[in-house]
């Protein structure tokens, strides 16, 4: 054997290294060169229309010039009335600001509400409080129907987002008349507080929420942003306490994303890891100022958060000012966190990436699986998301399931969706996506159970009607692990490098809790704590124009005097054309130095992370979920405990074992179907009857025969079903919730006719089963 330090090992390491420095090479310009092509066609065609403006511009000019001096007035009249008008707006900013943190900074919901439960009574205090949602005039809810319950996201604003207008996620729950409660936060954590403790108290609020309701399905979970890998931690924790959940705009899967793409995840390789919210923490005495997080978020956007958002103001301060305040409102509310949860969320989350590879800790013994989640899982995602792309929203699934037949042999529906472009905030907070993908995912939440176990993708795509009468055409296509792989356009190695980043993460944590941190948590007071947060940039420019500030009553009276005197402009004034060009170049040129910062950034962490010496730094660290083989998912005990039952049975054995033959067939699920099959299993006897856990124990079981013996599976319902009558009845059942013949695709009907035939039963007739069968059975009310 030869010796580890022999010339033959070296040379393969050098080797191994050499292949390595060629992989770093070709990473790094594949991301120069996205980032070039992206460049390129993006500002290429924004510097085109910024040349057809100017040319445009040019000749509205020429064409006023006899008019100039009169259009030059009328301008500069105009402008100047509206900027003493912006920074009147700016100036209530600052006063609302500082009504709002008098008041304890609230959650800015639009809707009235009463405090259900308050985490500060519960043994463990924390800063959380259960709100149940007062319906408006003219809105009802039923006691009886499934609860919502809405987590929003812990970002460094406040809470409230979830609930923010009219069109929102509330909304769109309560005008389908079901009970809503909103989880929120006060500002700061009550002493000692922990992550563990937080979940804890989601826990007991949830419980409060069957309490309130003992007649009702468990509640449909909602997290937002961070309140989604919340959700998911609640779920896998006590996994029996939740209904579905909806996951919104979750980064969950840190590390993934596209290389040219997705700069924020390379923030702990290039700023040090835990590092500096640890130091940030100290700086806080114990506590870690939301502030900066929300920096961070700005800093993706800088030409829409430093100028865009004011310019719009500024273009139209009479018909923006609401909106602005509103807004303004909620994202200069800075929360806080304790030392131990925003070194929890960044050592086990944003630098770890452990939950979604199946290492997160909640409490020391208290391993957090999300394989251990029984409840529907719905994820929405969007290409638009620069906050959390759509690989971090759903590489979990990856790395938590050998693959989709796991998923269905743990009886698990994992339902994802992927907007073309909406925002981050969008995705909770736009109006037109609580009208229609919110609204179809609540009005999905009636049928999901009924699905069989499995990994879906849902589309909506046709619409029907207009306006609040739109109706749209949604379905539930079957994927494979494999299709949320293509999300990623490469194969994923270059996440080795983050491995590297959350070793030396570590290292660096021991050496500063070793080292400097007795000295700086010694010298700071709670005076400095409070002035160090006290003026950091984000809030002095928000207080700039408070009502202490000497020049406050001046920019009132005159702003009072512009209102007065207001004589906008013409919408034909071509030194407004101007301004508004002037403001497209300069959000451009935001947006040129934001990309060529984005490019240098991952270049920059690529030179660093993809060498040969990180890449052995990794290697502790870079470790992979085990997972089944495929092949061996067939011996897991759950599974051999089932498949001898599988000539066992009855009718509502026979009925599901078929309509998961037949969504097996077809590969995907019409919504108008999946809603029959709802009506029929959970409102008509015999299933109406089984309950909600029963009927989910069914569908799995016979989910799993379906999996691995579906031929036995179809050659085994004559046992289940000896009697003729019945026999008709389940086929009519099926064909019932299968709709019109003309309608079902070629698989459906050989598939149907197979069922017939394993019944021996004539030939599928062209003439729909158009009624219920099992109506007459009686039924129970819709409680979903």
């Amino acid at each position: 054997m030869s010796s580890p330090y022999s010339p033959a090992t070296a040379l393969a390491r050098s080797f191994g290294a050499a292949d390595i420095t060629a992989t770093q090479t070709q990473r790094i310009s594949h991301s120069t060169s996205r980032h070039l092509d992206r460049f390129a066609h993006e500002h290429g065609k924004r510097v085109q229309e910024l040349i057809s403006d100017g040319a445009a511009l040019a000749q509205s000019f020429s064409a006023a010039q006899q008019h100039l001096f009169e259009l030059a007035r009328d301008y500069w009249i105009d402008a100047g009335q509206r900027m003493m008008m912006t920074l009147d707006v700016l100036r209530e900013r600052a006063d609302n600001d500082a009504q709002h943190e008098a008041a304890g900074t609230p959650p800015v919901l639009i809707y009235d509400h009463a405090v259900a439960l308050d985490g500060k009574t519960l043994p463990r205090p924390v800063n959380y409080m259960l709100l149940k949602i007062l319906p408006p005039a003219g809105v009802v809810t039923y006691e009886w129907k499934r609860p919502y319950v809405i987590i929003d996201p812990r970002a460094g604003h406040g809470a409230g987002i979830g609930g923010f207008k009219q069109d929102s996620q509330v909304g769109v729950a309560l005008h389908d008349g079901h009970p809503v409660y909103f989880i929120v936060f006060r500002p700061h954590p009550e002493p000692g507080q922990t992550l563990a403790d937080v979940m804890r108290a989601e826990a007991e609020f949830i419980a409060e929420v069957h309490r309130r309701h003992p007649e009702a399905p468990k509640p449909i979970i909602v997290g937002n942003c961070q309140g989604g890998w919340a959700t998911l931690i609640l779920a896998a924790a006590n996994p029996d306490i939740t209904g579905p959940l909806v996951v919104n705009g979750a980064p969950v899967a840190y590390w993934s994303g596209r290389l040219g793409e997705n700069p924020m995840r390379y923030n702990g390789g290039l700023l040090g890891g835990i590092l500096p919210a640890l130091v940030l923490s100290d700086l806080g005495g114990g506590e870690f100022d939301g502030v900066h997080l929300v920096s961070n978020f700005e800093m993706l956007n800088p030409g829409r958060n430093y100028f865009g958002k004011y310019f719009d103001l500024y273009s139209n301060p009479e018909n923006n000012r609401a909106s602005f305040l509103e807004f303004e409102r909620w994202w200069g509310g800075f929360h806080f966190m304790n030392e131990q949860e925003i070194r929890w969320i960044v050592e086990q989350l944003f630098i770890g990436n452990r939950l979604s590879r199946g290492e997160a800790r909640i409490e020391r013994g208290r391993q957090l699986d999300l394989k251990a989640i029984r409840s529907p899982i719905i994820v929405f995602a969007s290409w638009g998301d620069n906050i959390t792309p759509p690989q971090q929203a759903l590489n979990w699934i990856v790395d938590t399931y050998a693959d989709e037949h796991e998923i269905r042999i743990r009886g698990q529906r994992i339902i994802y969706m992927v907007h073309d472009k909406v925002g981050h905030l969008g995705i909770f907070v736009s109006s037109s996506i609580a009208r229609k993908e919110h609204a179809e995912v609540a009005s999905t939440m009636k049928t999901i159970e009924a699905l069989a176990p499995g990994l879906y993708e849902m589309t909506i795509d046709e619409q029907f009607g207009e306006g609040i009468d739109a109706r749209f055409h949604v379905s539930f296509h079957e994927r494979r692990i494999s299709d949320i792989l293509a999300i990623d356009d490469n194969d994923r190695s270059e996440e080795r490098g983050f491995a590297a980043v959350a070793r030396l993460s570590e290292l660096g944590a021991e050496l500063y809790d070793l080292t400097a941190r007795p000295l700086v948590q010694s010298v700071v007071t709670d005076e400095m704590a409070r002035l160090i947060s006290d003026t950091h940039p984000a809030r002095l420019q928000r207080r700039a124009l408070g009502h202490d500030n000497a020049v406050t009553q001046a920019i009132r009276e005159a702003a009072d005097e512009a209102r007065a005197a207001r004589t906008p402009a013409a919408p034909s004034n071509p030194f407004l054309a101007l301004e508004q060009f002037w403001a497209k170049s300069v959000i451009q040129a935001f947006d040129v130095a934001r990309d060529i910062r984005d490019s240098l950034y991952e270049a920059t962490f690529l030179s660093i992370y993809s060498s040969p010496l990180m890449d052995a730094i990794a290697s502790t660290h870079a470790f992979q979920r085990v997972h089944r083989e495929p092949k061996e998912l067939r011996f897991l005990p759950e599974v051999q405990a089932i498949l001898p039952g599988i000539d066992r049975g009855g009718f509502e054995e026979a009925v599901i074992r078929m309509l998961i033959l037949l969504a097996e067939s077809r590969g995907s699920v019409r919504r108008d179907r999946l809603e029959r099959s709802a009506k029929v299993l959970t409102r008509d006897e015999p299933f109406a009857s089984l309950g909600a856990e029963r009927r989910a124990a069914l569908i799995r079981e016979q989910s799993i025969i379906v999996e691995f013996e579906p031929e036995q599976a179809i050659k085994t319902l004559s046992e289940l079903l000896p009697d003729v009558d019945d026999r008709n009845r389940a086929i009519d059942v099926v064909e019932f919730i299968a709709g019109s013949v003309e309608d079902m695709e070629p698989n459906t009907i050989r598939t149907l006719q197979r069922l017939r035939e394993a019944f021996g039963l004539p030939p599928l007739a062209l003439a729909a089963v158009s009624a219920d069968p099992l109506r007459e059975n009686g039924a129970i009310r819709d409680v979903a």
